[in-house]
């Protein structure tokens, strides 16, 4: 036991350097120091009971408003429920709170039937009701949705029936995402908070339909405790009797209690983890080789395209060409990451990807051919190597990520140092956080960003490839903080209207949506108005000393994350898969 104990110490003092100075690329929204467990589990729990997790949260719990997308982990998902589940890697959705939902021939009139003998916490019944109400809670513009712009009205026709009738044209890629990623709320518990002060209301021990309810919380951990009325305890019922998750703090600490058992699902992103992987310790990930984790998110370089070079395409095709984001992959990530199709769009929407048309209008890595594409565009290198601007003025571009994201800024080094030995003179910066928002951000549509590159990963996984091409090619120009589309200030009418077709396109007529995503594709990669470099990670490294049968490709293929949006997406399967390990004897 003193061996492996040593061993442990050992592989912690190789990772830790690593590790405490590393950030979670994936959370560009909120700020992020190092990543990791603030503090060991406590015994108030029953360990062979309670499954620990880290990852979600970079603060102390501080609001359960499940309106609110800052609400503590598990929220939506473990306490609020939604209408249907989306399973990506398998495409399927699976009705939840909804037993069925259909349109009817026009496509026009959306009949949604809830699910029999569920039942809020607080043993009140749930209707047809809380359905039409969660709907219509559209129309307060403190909840942030516009739901209300394609659909007319949701009425509850009786106690089990919700009928939604669309406005013309309905956007019917955005309403599938509104069934599995939106939570229905008890009116007899929210009508009395429906106001423009909704928001403001914390939640504290709120009632949900989920399998489970608030415990406690406290600086350092959110807790959960299972709803044994569930109405799915009876058929597929979750395992553990407490979920407690670890607010993050520093990796090596994380890093710690996991190889000790104590932590058995963290969220985390670690450096070095296929080390441990490979290394007989007993934690697993995804996938047993690489690339270890599914992908979650694109990383994309974005250029700002009112910047003299960066405006010109034939300069973004050089610049796209001198980057080698195998680099990237290999020597930063430690191949846990893939490098991204050039579509930018995510392995789960293969289908969509046309290969056939895309791959003479693809980039690939090649330092001398970036060169020869500056030259031909008119960018002739001065004496020290670097190209200048068109009118001879000096060019140079600073690269942004945030202060602490470690692994981001090992790319940015990377694509720097590419980029200038091909003659493009790009200088890596890491301001803190806030200062790259701020950069990032236009403050109306008719003032321009103040950056010059940047790195950012908004869209994650989904149900469409349509979210991807509306944070691409949105129009209006996008103005403000919570605006997370089109930060390059790209203008097409012509793509902004194949978007909008795509979006009025029902989620069933894949040939339709491969056709528009086909002309999309097209515009993109011929213009590159981003370029898109990794797959960042759903990262997940689990523990299998306390609780076992975790996600992985080889057993219970579901998505192995308590990030927001990944409950609904198949990740509340998980906790009805785990089996507990049985005490030694």
């Amino acid at each position: 036991m003193q061996q492996g104990k040593t061993r442990v110490l050992s592989l912690l003092a190789v990772l830790t350097i690593a590790a405490s100075a590393t950030a979670c690329g994936t959370a560009t929204t909120t700020p992020n120091a190092s990543g990791g467990a603030s503090a060991a589990p406590d015994q108030t729990y029953p360990r062979a009971e309670t499954l620990y997790t880290t990852g979600k949260q970079w603060g102390a719990p501080s609001t359960w408003n499940p309106l609110d997308p800052n609400a503590a982990m598990g929220v939506v998902g473990l306490q609020y429920e939604t209408l249907f589940l989306y399973d990506p890697l398998k495409d399927v959705y699976t009705p939840w709170l909804a037993a069925s939902g259909t349109w009817d021939t026009a496509k026009t009139t959306y009949t949604i039937k809830t699910r029999d003998g569920v039942k809020w916490s607080d043993t009140q019944a749930f209707t047809a009701d809380d359905v039409a109400f969660t709907i219509n809670l559209a129309s307060i513009k403190a909840v942030g949705s516009n739901l209300l712009s394609y659909v007319d009205s949701a009425t509850a026709s009786d106690a089990s029936t919700v009928v939604v009738k669309f406005k013309a044209n309905p956007a019917y890629q955005e309403w599938q995402q509104w069934l599995y990623n939106s939570p229905i709320l008890p009116k007899h518990i929210w009508s009395s908070k429906a106001d423009e002060n909704i928001l403001k209301d914390t939640n504290a021990n709120g009632v949900g339909t989920g399998p489970y309810m608030y415990k406690t919380a406290s600086a350092d951990r959110m807790v959960w405790v299972r709803n044994d009325a569930w109405w799915g305890a009876a058929t597929n019922p979750v395992k553990p009797k407490y979920i407690v998750d670890i607010v993050n703090g520093a990796n090596s600490v994380a890093l710690g209690q996991l190889l000790a058992g104590n932590i058995d699902l963290s969220n985390n992103y670690f450096p070095g983890i296929s080390q441990i992987v490979n290394g007989g310790y007993g934690i697993t990930t995804y996938f047993k080789s690489a690339p270890y984790m599914l992908a979650g998110n694109t990383a994309v370089l974005v250029p700002n395209l009112t910047k003299p070079a960066l405006k010109d395409a034939a300069f973004r095709k050089a610049l796209a060409t001198a980057i080698n984001p195998d680099d990237i992959v290999t020597k930063d990530y430690g191949d846990i990451v893939q490098k991204a199709d050039p579509s930018g769009l995510l392995p789960i929407f293969d289908k969509y990807i046309d290969k056939t048309q895309n791959a003479p209008l693809n980039y690939s890595f090649d330092t001398a051919k970036a060169k020869q594409m500056l030259a031909a565009a008119g960018y002739k290198a001065g004496s020290d190597g670097m190209v200048t601007n068109l009118d001879g003025s000096p060019l140079k571009l600073t690269l942004e990520v945030p202060d602490g994201w470690s692994d981001w800024m090992a790319a940015e080094n990377m694509i720097a140092a590419s980029a200038q030995a091909a003659g493009i003179n790009v200088v890596a910066t890491h301001p803190d956080f806030n200062t790259v928002v701020a950069d990032r951000n236009r403050p109306d549509d008719a003032t321009a960003p103040k950056f010059d590159l940047i790195i950012n990963n908004d869209v994650q996984v989904g149900n469409t490839p349509w979210t991807w091409y509306d944070y691409v090619f949105r129009q209006p120009l996008p103005s403000g903080a919570g605006e997370n589309r089109n930060y390059e200030g790209y203008k097409n009418d012509t793509a902004w209207g194949l978007v909008q077709q795509l979006d009025k396109t029902p989620v069933e007529d894949l040939t339709t949506m491969k056709s528009l995503c086909s002309q999309l594709q097209k515009i993109q990669l011929t213009d590159l108005p981003v370029i898109p470099l990794w797959y960042n990670g759903v990262w997940s490294q689990v523990s299998n000393s306390v609780w076992t049968n975790f996600p992985s490709d080889t057993g219970n293929q579901v998505m192995p994350a308590t990030w927001n949006g990944y409950w609904q997406m198949g990740a509340i399967n998980m906790l009805t898969q785990l089996q507990a390990v049985p005490p030694a004897k």
